[in-house]
């Protein structure tokens, strides 16, 4: 008995032994389970709060009153003052031209550009190939008001611009012209234009790429149509589209600084733009006169640079040399003539201002009217002349 006392009570003990560890195992997973609520309580609710916060923020940011567009950086605020400037004095040029064989017409074509107005009274600035062999044309100002009594009073076809006249206008917005001789490579310009020749006073702006630029223009956009030879061009890559043609480059000042007159065509924000200087001579004489007429020199020449320097062995690097292969490089009887210039001068200087970087002859001779005088500085043999010169009308 004692054995099996001894083996009942060896087994009891067992048998409480063994319930021991398990009454505890399974307390430990009810506190466990209970910890387990809690936490994901916890957790849901700082969930469902933290959504609902973002939510309201999300839906904050997506329904602001605050307008983003508000935001104006000093470039923007720039280009918005130049335009709001400048877009009154800019109007559109829509052009119709008959077809004609022998001696009637066969059909109509129609074109658009872009003018300037430069005075109050309606007189406007364009490109002479805009309205060049057109039979009417029509005015559209940046209010959208249509003026069909329009006369072309004249044309400078060398200089490509070609002046219009609005008849009984008192009170034009007239643009501020500028100067174009101290342009600057890098500077920040706008132009506007009748892109396309349906977008009125596009605005795009950019800078200046480049100055004293010689193109032969196509006058059709064409490889085989007539083409014109054009030189000391601003070069800007501002976009300038088909119809920017007689709209203005302007600088940051709201002043207009050259006319858009031709892009390249092979390329990407390449245009070319006359320098608005090359013009204020004959802007005076019409105003004054009420007629075209531009001064005139008597010259042919050859623009120095270091290779024509090279070429014809000049001691100067830039200049205009009195020069050329077939003809009088001197117009016998010319204002230059009278004045004593000479083949294989090289003329450095008008009125002091330096030819080269400063414009051609032809740009810097173009702020001056028919019956104006210069002075001109002349390089002849080592020796520095100065000689003035009374320019006289240019005669076609």
């Amino acid at each position: 008995m004692v054995d099996i006392m001894d083996t009942d009570t060896s087994n009891s003990q067992s048998v409480q032994e063994s319930r021991q560890p398990h009454v505890s195992h399974r307390a430990a997973l009810i506190i466990g389970g209970l910890l387990l609520i809690i936490i994901c309580f916890v957790a849901g609710v700082s969930g469902s709060y933290l959504y609902s916060k973002y939510s309201a923020r999300s839906s904050t940011s997506l329904t602001s009153s605050y307008d983003g567009n508000s935001v104006v950086s000093k470039e923007e605020e720039d280009v918005a003052a130049v335009a709001d400037k400048v877009a009154p004095s800019v109007v559109s040029i829509l052009t119709t031209t008959k077809a004609r064989t022998f001696s009637y017409y066969v059909g109509e074509q129609a074109g658009a550009g872009t003018g300037i107005i430069i005075s109050k009274d309606g007189y406007i600035l364009t490109n002479n190939h805009v309205i060049d062999g057109a039979n009417e044309v029509t005015v559209v100002s940046a209010d959208g008001t249509t003026y069909d009594n329009v006369k072309i009073i004249g044309r400078d076809p060398l200089n490509d611009v070609a002046f219009l006249k609005i008849q009984n206008v008192s009170d034009l917005p007239a643009a501020q012209l500028g100067d174009s001789k101290s342009v600057r490579i890098g500077q920040k310009v706008v132009a506007i234009g009748n892109a396309l020749g349906q977008y009125q006073n596009t605005v795009t702006s950019g800078i200046i790429s480049g100055t004293g630029r010689s193109v032969e223009a196509s006058l059709d956009g064409t490889d085989t149509g007539d083409t014109e030879s054009l030189t000391d061009l601003i070069q800007t890559d501002a976009a300038i589209n088909s119809g920017n043609s007689g709209g203005p480059l302007v600088n940051l000042a709201g002043q207009v600084i050259g006319i858009n007159t031709a892009i390249a065509s092979d390329a990407n924000s390449v245009g070319f733009v006359i320098p608005i200087s090359s013009t204020k001579g004959v802007i005076a004489g019409l105003m004054e006169t009420g007629k075209v007429s531009r001064a005139y020199l008597g010259v042919r020449y050859v623009s120095v640079t270091p290779e024509v320097a090279k070429t014809y062995d000049l001691s100067v690097k830039q200049g205009a040399y009195i020069f050329t292969e077939q003809g009088n490089a001197v117009v016998p009887g010319g204002p230059a003539d009278k004045a004593g210039i000479k083949e294989k001068d090289i003329i450095t200087k008008v009125n002091g201002i330096d030819i080269g970087a400063k414009g051609s002859v032809a740009t810097l001779i173009g702020e001056y009217k028919p019956g104006d005088t210069v002075e001109l500085t002349v390089l002849r043999s080592g020796k520095t002349l100065t000689l003035k010169v009374n320019l006289t009308p240019y005669a076609s």
